[in-house]
């Protein structure tokens, strides 16, 4: 993203928004991730069979904040698809054109590097918008209205967002993530946003502590000792260690209260 917000499709705990060397910072902690953000393979895939677009034939579709492409490499295997993969930071983009290739997939997958506010697409034009914890970026209430005319009637939403486990938590957790993403609500809250804003709800679930610590924490932690041993442990490269790190810790104490929820919905016609 640009202006100022902190362009990854995961969110360490900052105070401020990162400048151009946190960010390039932040893009060498990340960039060598399989994923920048939680998430899983099966998890993708689950919001696929809720979707019900397995089975059609010569789909478009965006995956907004794709990162180095996880889910877009999933949706690349799972349907037939025409995917264009956006994220702002065009070295995210060349890995998973690498992937791509890798896997076959090259055929299936484009990529565009742009701010999802302020996307190209036409009108009307796509069977489906997915997007793995990046709609933060520009809030989830934001995001659902300003991408929707992006969707044909009955098109499909894909997101997953931070999101309240629980009706009450413990205090700190709820200061820091209500300072943090003031858009942290229940799920009931975010289902009834998307009934407001013109969708119809087909599936909700909240990611599992595996998507956290299997596949973002844990291999994000195994990068910290090289991290620092590039960027001659300086401040700046331990502030962004710190910060992570304090991310892993209140996740790790408070894993029963908030999650990734994963919001699956289709276009109502205008």
């Amino acid at each position: 993203m640009l202006d100022g917000r902190l362009l990854l499709t995961a969110k360490p705990t900052y105070q401020t928004a990162p400048g151009m060397n946190e960010l390039k910072l932040l893009f060498d902690l990340h960039g060598d991730g399989e994923r920048q953000g939680p998430g899983g393979e099966e998890e993708t895939r689950l919001a696929v069979t809720l979707s019900g677009l397995r089975g059609e034939r010569g789909l478009k579709i965006a995956d907004i904040g794709c990162g180095t492409g996880a889910s877009t490499l999933v949706l690349a295997r799972a349907l037939d698809a025409q995917i264009t993969a956006v994220d702002f930071l065009p070295g995210f983009l060349a890995r998973l054109e690498a992937a791509a290739r890798r896997d076959g997939l090259g055929a299936r997958i484009e990529t565009l590097a742009a701010s999802m506010d302020a996307l190209p697409f036409d009108e009307g034009s796509l069977d489906a918008i997915w997007s793995e914890g990046a709609i933060y970026n520009i809030g989830f209430e934001t995001g659902i209205q300003a991408w929707r005319r992006f969707l044909k009637p009955g098109g499909v939403l894909a997101v997953s967002e931070l999101t309240w486990l629980t009706a009450e938590r413990p205090a700190e957790l709820n200061d820091h993530w209500a300072a943090e993403y003031p858009e942290v609500a229940t799920a009931g809250a975010k289902l009834s946003q998307l009934e407001v804003h013109g969708y119809v709800p087909l599936g909700y679930f909240p990611l599992p502590r595996a998507c956290w610590l299997d596949t973002y924490y844990r291999p994000l932690q195994g990068r910290f000792e090289s991290f620092l041993e590039r960027h001659n442990r300086s401040a700046a490269a331990q502030a962004v260690v710190a910060a992570e790190q304090a991310e892993i810790s209140l996740y790790e104490r408070y894993a029963d209260f908030v999650s990734y929820g994963y919001y699956v919905a289709r276009k109502l016609a205008d």
